[in-house]
């Protein structure tokens, strides 16, 4: 989760004692956090050992975890039978801490390939180590105002109209991402 339940609680005033809303908060911090994630087409979270396949013959890997911490090793699988194969010795070097280049294809363009990697950013409530990276507080903060903004919202979710009493006339367009928020994701978001 891009945020923790207690920062979210501090910003909506309610105290940490307080669990009656804990758990959708929770949940509303999981959507948040995942709907960012699609948005920016990318993993935010540290994740060790993650698997991503891309053609053989490729020599540019976009992976969709960063930045990139350690890369454990590379397969190519050319038959299902045959199943995955370690490639040993692969030049590659890591570029922006997103991007790797191979020194050469790991196969032809029938083959598939994969990167086993640990990537993306350690989660508020966790210390980075050396090597490691924190999640960036703006990211963190767009988090904690969207499932703010949800939270205060969250009966007013689908009205596009009402007539309350003495003519006041409401209209609610689409609830999605706030303005802002959405400026933080486009700094975040792979091209």
């Amino acid at each position: 989760m891009l945020t923790q339940l207690a920062t979210v609680k501090n910003r909506l005033a309610i105290s940490d004692l307080d669990p009656a809303f804990d758990v959708l908060l929770a949940a509303a911090i999981r959507a948040a956090s995942a709907r960012f994630d699609l948005e920016c087409r990318r993993i935010f979270a540290r994740t060790a050992d993650l698997e991503y396949e891309f053609p053989a013959g490729d020599t540019e890997i976009l992976v969709p975890g960063y930045p990139i911490e350690s890369i454990t090793r590379f397969e190519v699988k050319t038959a299902e039978a045959e199943g995955w194969a370690v490639q040993s010795d692969i030049g590659h070097l890591v570029r922006r801490k997103c991007v790797i280049s191979l020194e050469r294809p790991l196969g032809g363009r029938r083959s598939q390939a994969r990167v086993i990697y640990t990537g993306g950013y350690v989660l508020p409530g966790s210390v980075p180590t050396a090597g490691q990276t924190l999640l960036p507080g703006e990211l963190e903060n767009a988090t904690v105002e969207q499932v703010a903004f949800w939270f205060q919202n969250r009966d007013r979710l689908g009205l596009s109209r009402s007539w309350d009493y003495h003519a006041t006339y409401r209209q609610f367009g689409a609830l999605d991402l706030l303005p802002g928020v959405e400026k933080v994701l486009a700094r975040y978001r792979r091209v």
